[in-house]
């Protein structure tokens, strides 16, 4: 099998073969994935933070 015939095959298989999600719904769930992305990435940043300055009071205790 030549990669061309492959890739044609693939392609055929994507348009024919797989359900796709209707694309209201995949708007929906695009959404709610990059707000729970941010939510994450907050609540990380935030802990961090929060270590960061821990720490930092810890070592001042030994200047």
């Amino acid at each position: 099998m030549s990669v061309v015939t492959y890739i044609k095959e693939s392609f055929k298989e994507l348009n024919h073969k797989v359900t796709w999600m209707p694309f209201p719904e995949a708007q929906k769930s695009t959404v709610v994935v990059a707000l729970f992305t941010v939510l994450f990435a907050i609540a990380i940043f935030l802990v961090d933070k929060a270590f960061q300055f821990g720490l930092a009071q810890y070592f001042k205790l030994f200047n």
